[in-house]
């Protein structure tokens, strides 16, 4: 296979549904961003989440530039990544949709940085905001962690092909 020149891959235009239709072929994690407004929780589904560094400790995640919840988290400055287990699609779902009390009825006590930390949870990490750089409609955001906390050895709450699935066996 030949390696296509700039000049070609840059006048090649990728149609969005294709892209979004071979990227969907990517299962990957669920989880939830928290952190408190005011007092209040605020959340939002992601599952564009990773580990970026062992030294020093970096999370990353890539929040839509049309959230209206990141520009709250950003202003904590700290936050929690709740990592989901395959119990847990409603809570996904309920912190995905746009709302005023996305936490209605979902259980939550405060992680070691005053973060909501949603029960059942499979883990989570308490960070705190590293950097952020341009990623074209999101922005890429970079975490330093600051704890780990284990708490289930629930099966992971997996997405793929734009729905969300189990593991077949442990």
């Amino acid at each position: 296979m030949e390696p296509v020149l700039e000049a070609d891959a840059a006048s090649r235009e990728i149609d969005p549904a294709a892209f979004k239709t071979v990227l969907g072929r990517f299962c990957s994690g669920v989880t939830v961003i928290t952190a408190l407004d005011d007092g209040e929780p605020v959340g939002f589904a992601c599952q564009s989440f990773a580990s970026l560094s062992i030294d020093p400790p970096l999370v990353s995640f890539f929040p839509a530039k049309t959230s209206s919840t990141w520009p709250k988290i950003r202003a904590a400055g700290r936050f929690c990544v709740n990592i989901l287990a395959d119990h847990q699609t409603d809570i996904c779902r309920q912190l995905g949709r746009p709302g005023a009390d996305k936490f209605a009825g979902i259980g939550w006590s405060e992680s070691e940085n005053g973060s909501p930390l949603l029960t059942g949870s499979m883990a989570s990490i308490d960070c705190e905001l590293h950097d952020e750089v341009d990623g074209g409609d999101h922005t890429i955001v970079i975490a330093r962690v600051t704890g780990l906390n284990e708490h289930s050895e629930a099966a992971p709450l997996l997405f793929y092909r734009a729905a969300f699935g189990r593991l077949a066996h442990q």
